[in-house]
C-alpha cells in the first residue's frame, strides 16, 4: 500500500471513529497533496508525499513558536498535535550521528572542501536523505563537515 492510499484509509477510519482533530489533520494533508497534483499535472509517489509532509510540519513548527511567543498556548497545543498526527506518516528517522555519517561520505564522494562546496553537497545530501532525516540537522551537519 502506497503512503498515499494509506492517508486516504486513515481518512475514511477517522471518519467512522467520529475523530473530529485527527480527521481535520488528514484532510490539510489530502488536500495539500491534491494541490501539489493539480499544479504540476502529476501522481505523487511517496517521496512526494514525504516532502508535502515534512513541509506541513515545519509550517506547524513555525506556528507553535509563534503561537508560544503571542501567549496564545490554545491554538499552539493544537499545532503540536497536528504535528504528532503528520509524523505518523514519516518513515523511522536518522540519528544526528548517522546523519554526520552519511554528510561525511558524501563529502568525500565529491571532494568538497570548504563552506564554498556548500550549495553543491547540499543538493547531493538533500537528493540521498529527503524525508529519512529533518534538513535543519543536515545543514548543520553539512557545515561542520565543510568547517572541519
Amino acid at each position: 500500500m502506497s503512503l498515499k492510499e494509506r492517508i486516504t484509509e486513515d481518512m475514511k477510519a477517522a471518519m467512522r471513529a467520529r475523530d473530529a482533530e485527527r480527521l481535520g489533520t488528514i484532510r490539510l494533508l489530502t488536500a495539500a497533496m491534491k494541490q501539489k497534483e493539480v499544479d504540476e499535472r502529476i501522481a505523487l509517489d511517496d517521496a512526494a508525499v514525504i516532502g508535502i509532509i515534512d513541509k506541513l510540519i515545519k509550517q506547524r513548527k513555525d506556528s507553535v513558536e509563534a503561537f508560544t511567543k503571542a501567549a496564545r498556548q490554545d491554538l499552539a497545543d493544537k499545532e503540536a498535535a497536528e504535528i504528532v498526527v503528520l509524523q505518523g506518516y514519516l518513515p523511522a528517522r536518522l540519528s544526528p550521528d548517522e546523519i554526520a555519517a552519511e554528510v561525511r561520505a558524501i563529502v568525500a564522494e565529491l571532494g568538497a572542501k570548504g563552506p564554498g562546496d556548500m550549495g553543491k553537497v547540499m543538493g547531493a545530501v538533500k537528493s540521498r536523505l529527503a524525508g529519512k532525516a529533518d534538513m535543519g540537522q543536515v545543514s548543520a551537519a553539512v557545515k561542520a563537515a565543510l568547517a572541519g
